[in-house]
């Protein structure tokens, strides 16, 4: 893992922390550059204006449930419906899980009553698409209550219609003080409109584009603590990943509806590292680091609901095409002349996915009704190599035969649901089903393997008044794996490498969540939610023959507390001025496959913190405001090394924004000022870790800078 920011700002900020829940429980927690968030771009960017003194309060309630018109946002002048949403007290968007095929609803956000019927969209990103002036209403119910099969706690349905064509746009420019270029091209546009009874939607989106750099110096110590050599490096990184979309919603015939999506993306990502080794008694050492990871892909997908006998039957339909191609060069140049030294790994992957669903509705015996079958086909076909540089100075190959070859897996899932009411305040829903699997994996090692596993969900909400409703989840799940792991793969820049695992089986647990949500009228919202998940064949690293891959633990647990509140301080007097905070305290147990000893799990997040102040100053086009941002990362785990890997300690950053500079908005805001530092403390042992001596200690200090930030947004 390398320090670098994306940048999906406020948004995928909040992606991290009030998905943690999910995430510590899905997989071992990345840092802030691999999980999408973006201290970089700093909340503000994405955060919408406010025109009038008071904030929204919750609408009408009907059926238990909360509505927001648009009238309730107009003191934001809000550009999209994410800009809405994120106005509505209490509520977090919760990303939909990186589940196997499409399976059950994980989100939190519907559109006009639906799930998206796509996997590669972040719900923030569908929302960004959808232009404020087409939001017809946004309604807050509990999930348990809905004929969705999957959703719990607080889910926000967003309902709106293109009767004209409109749009919205946005650019978000920064700059950095030190080692990156200046970055232009982030941004989206995106259109709606209607044509008869065809709804359509066009957009063009790189907001997930960054300039990330850091640099400055890292001590290595021998293990009686001497230091034997000093490095300076510096490093930098860009990303783009301009995508294409489009999408046609067809009302049809009587109660038929049909979408129809797809996209193209273009994936630009390099990465460079130059740093001078200087060690006593030894040369100089110049050392380059050279990484590309330019790749494309496509989804394609859509889906078709119409009446059938007593219920409505929905067909869906997707496919999606991965080409990852990679690349990884590093060389050492000497001083006093000596050979050079170097080493490259590429591979070329290509990934499918390819989806077919059905799910029948109906009502009976009071209750709402589902069956569901799923069949999805997987594949990876994978070449890889490995080079070393010889004293002509070509790269030549060497073997590396567990990096080649391809993976399979087919897949078939059904399901049973059924919901209804107990009382006039207490709903349950219950989902049970099986999957059935075939892995196959060619190449070295290659193995053939089918595994049956049952699948379920229990809900029960429960919402005595409108100002206070609580909700318990109870799922068995099974985590999609990344197919990449079945092969072998080589690490130059840390020298290692993990020798592939034909044996890999996906993540399963049993997940138990629980979300309460107190409402404190004029004075904000609270939400609490607790998460535990007893986990069968965790996923991490393993001893496997006479190295070590990505293998299973056989059992591990993890737990998570996150709170999420929103102080408003209009009743004392400071209309305009909102405080948001979100905490997240995570915990987690596992036995270590090489030492046997108890440990949390690798490169675990367990505290996070994020709290946001914005004051819309009252009878004006102005608000200022600023963010402060806390993650404490674990060590990440090998058969001979500790490596803890972090960026901090706190992020913090302060904004301006006007609402109206020619008709749109314009923040401008400086991030990290408080010189938060990217930091990494390595331990090298010289065999199994805690049983053999310190090979050497990697301690690195580089500077991050302050962060100059501007972004104009507008609709049309």
């Amino acid at each position: 893992m390398r320090c670098t920011w994306t940048t999906a700002g406020k948004a995928g900020r909040r992606r991290l922390l009030a998905g943690a829940a999910a995430g510590v429980l899905a997989y071992a927690s990345a840092a802030q550059a691999q999980s999408g968030a973006d201290p970089a771009a700093g909340p503000q960017a994405d955060t919408p204006p406010v025109e009038a003194p008071s904030s929204p309060d919750p609408g009408a309630s009907a059926d238990k449930r909360q509505v927001f018109l648009p009238a309730d946002f107009a003191r934001y002048a809000p550009k999209n419906a994410l800009d809405m949403l994120q106005q509505v007290p209490g509520f977090s968007i919760r990303e939909s899980e990186q589940l196997r095929g499409l399976g059950q609803a994980t989100g939190n956000v519907l559109f006009n009553g639906n799930r998206p019927a796509n996997k590669s969209d972040f719900l923030t990103t569908i929302l960004q698409r959808i232009p404020a002036a087409t939001v017809i209403r946004i309604e807050i119910v509990d999930g348990a209550t809905l004929d969705i099969p999957g959703l719990s706690g607080q889910v926000a349905n967003v309902v709106f219609e293109a009767n004209q064509l409109s749009g919205q746009f946005s650019w978000k420019p920064q700059f950095r003080s030190h080692y990156t270029d200046p970055l232009f091209t982030r941004g989206d546009i995106s259109v709606t409109g209607r044509a008869g009874t065809i709804e359509y939607e066009a957009a063009l989106n790189n907001d997930d584009s960054s300039r990330s750099g850091a640099g400055g110096p890292t001590l290595i110590y021998d293990g009686a603590g001497a230091i034997t050599q000093r490095r300076e490096d510096i490093w930098t990184s860009n990303y783009d990943s301009p995508k294409l979309s489009g999408k046609l919603t067809w009302d049809g015939p009587g109660s038929s509806v049909g979408h129809l999506n797809a996209h193209y993306q273009r994936i630009y990502s390099t990465y460079r590292e130059d740093g001078l080794r200087v060690s006593p008694g030894l040369p100089d050492e110049v050392r380059t680091v050279r990484e590309n990871a330019d790749s494309w892909n496509y989804e394609v997908g859509g889906d078709y609901e119409f009446g059938l006998g007593p219920g409505k039957l929905k067909a869906i339909g997707l496919r999606r095409f991965n080409h990852e191609p990679f690349s990884q060069t590093v060389v050492s140049r000497f001083a006093d002349g000596s050979t050079d030294i170097g080493d490259r790994f590429v591979q070329t992957g290509d990934l499918g996915e390819t989806i077919a669903r059905g799910e029948y509705d109906w009502a009976m015996l009071g209750g709402d009704w589902q069956l569901s079958a799923e069949a999805a086909f997987n594949t990876l076909d994978n070449v890889a190599g490995l080079f070393a540089l010889d004293p002509g100075g070509e790269f030549v190959e060497i073997p590396f035969p567990g990096g080649t070859g391809g993976v399979r897996e087919d897949r078939y899932e059904s399901l049973l649901s059924f919901g209804r009411p107990l009382t006039s305040t207490l709903s349950f829903q219950i989902v049970a089903g099986a999957e059935h699997s075939t892995i196959e994996q060619t190449g070295a090692n290659g193995l053939t393997r089918s595994f049956f596993r049952p699948k379920g969900t229990l809900s029960l909400a429960w919402k005595p008044s409108d100002t206070f409703d609580a909700s318990l989840k109870i799922r068995r799940r099974v985590l999609q794996l990344s197919f990449y792991d079945f092969l072998a793969r080589a690490f130059l820049n840390d020298d290692n490498q993990n020798a592939g695992n034909a044996d890999l089986r996906p993540q399963q647990d049993w997940s138990y969540e629980g979300e309460i949500n107190k409402k404190f009228g004029p004075w904000g919202s609270q939400q609490f939610r607790f998460v535990y998940r007893d986990v069968e064949d965790y996923v991490d690293i393993v001893p496997v023959g006479d190295g070590e891959s990505v293998g299973n633990i056989a059992k591990s647990w993890a737990a998570a507390i996150v709170s999420t509140s929103t102080i408003k301080f209009e009743p004392i007097g400071l209309a305009g001025l909102k405080l948001d905070a979100t905490f997240v305290l995570q915990t987690s147990r596992l036995r270590d496959p090489f030492t046997g000893e108890k440990r949390q799990w690798s490169g675990f997040a367990n505290r996070q913190a994020d709290i946001s102040l914005r004051y819309d100053i009252p009878a004006s086009d102005w608000a200022i405001g600023s963010n402060a941002s806390h993650t404490h990362y674990l060590p990440r785990y090998r058969s001979n090394q500790v490596d803890r890997e972090w960026e901090g300690p706190w992020f913090a950053s302060l904004f301006v924004e006007n609402k109206d500079v020619l008709g749109l908005t314009a923040t401008a805001g400086v991030d990290n000022v408080l010189g938060a530092r990217s930091y990494r403390t390595r331990t090298l042992y010289s065999g199994i870790r805690g049983q053999s001596p310190v090979a050497f200690v990697e301690d690195r200090d580089r500077l991050i800078g302050p962060i100059f930030f501007f972004a104009l947004r507008g609709n049309f």
